[in-house]
């Protein structure tokens, strides 16, 4: 089990996208079991909403690498900077299930959507 920081991109279809190496714990235990968790939210006074995620995580290749890459760049200019290190990796992680709640207003706004529900969207 292990816990990180992470930049992540956010998709039209709610993938989040993140970029690490090849050699980082994260992208080692994703390679044994690509299941993982996310808690989104702010840290500030006003801020008071959170998703919490779960999802299935793959490395995508060729078009699809390009089409998330894409994404990532969008949210992050900074990205393709990082394109010539060494094992620099891109993970897409697609849900399964989340819950957003909103606790700025009263009484709290809170959506869970499974698997089924995720699909639906599409």
């Amino acid at each position: 089990m292990q816990a990180a920081v992470v930049g992540i991109a956010v998709s039209d279809d709610f993938e989040l996208v993140f970029d690490t190496l090849a050699t980082t714990r994260k992208a080692e235990n994703l390679a044994t079991d690509p299941h993982l968790a996310f808690v989104i939210g702010g840290l500030l006074d006003g801020e008071e909403e959170t998703v919490q995620y779960e999802g299935v995580a793959d490395s995508p290749q060729g078009s699809e690498l390009e089409a998330i890459q894409r994404l990532y760049f969008a949210t992050f200019p900074d990205g393709p900077d990082r394109l010539t290190w060494p094992g620099i990796t891109y993970f897409r992680v697609r849900p399964r299930w989340l819950r957003y709640s909103n606790y700025r207003v009263d009484p709290p706004l809170i959506v869970e959507l499974d698997e089924a529900a995720l699909r639906s969207l599409s």
